[in-house]
This record gives structure tokens, sequence and C-alpha cells, in this order.
């Protein structure tokens, strides 16, 4: 057991060692200094633009967004309430929704 702990041991130390001789090659380049420099350039010139316009898309189309209630359709295999809800009423979900979600017999304030 205590080889088992040695190896291990000796296979972690090599591991460490080769990765920093790794880094500190590269950096002896100077190619990591290019490198990170290029990394800003492209997340101030590509990735703030790209999501400035993935906000302004969103907005665009939410602004355009209906908030219709969709038709109440009482299918029998949905909303079934076998036992009551241990908050509220027991016939509310834990995070209801009155304007998204229906009751079993449909959504609350519609007489129809």
């Amino acid at each position: 057991m205590a080889a088992l702990g040695r190896l291990s041991q000796a296979l972690l130390r090599s591991s460490l060692t080769q990765s920093k001789r790794q880094l500190s090659a590269a950096a002896a380049h100077g190619h990591g200094e290019q490198a990170a420099r290029t990394w800003k350039i492209l997340s101030f010139v590509v990735a703030l633009p790209g999501v400035a316009v993935c906000m302004l898309n969103m907005y665009l189309k939410e602004q355009n967004h209906t908030h219709e209630q969709p038709e109440f359709v009482p299918y029998s295999h949905l909303r079934i309430r076998s036992k009551r809800f241990p908050w509220g009423d027991g016939n509310h979900s834990l995070f209801h929704n009155s304007h998204l979600n229906a009751l079993p017999d449909g959504y609350e304030g519609h007489d129809e």
C-alpha cells in the first residue's frame, strides 16, 4: 500500500514538473503575451458586440410579442390532482402563475 502511495506521488511530481517546463518554454519566446493581446482584442471587437446584438434582438422580439392567454382545453390527462398540495388551498402548484398555469377547471378569474 505504501509503494502505491509513493508511486502516485512520483507520477504526480513528474507531471507537475513537465507542465512547468512547457509553460516556462512558451513564455520564454514571448508568444504568451501576443496570444493574450489577440484574445483581448477579439473579446472587445467580436464578443461584446455579439452579446449586444443578441440583447437587442431579444428586446425587439419581446416588444412584438403578444401576451395573450392561450385557450383552455380541458384534456383528461393534464392537471390531474390525486391528492391536495400541502400548501395554500391545495389546488395551486408551488410556483403557480395565474396568467400561465391553469387549474383543473380553467384559468383563474375567467368566467366563461
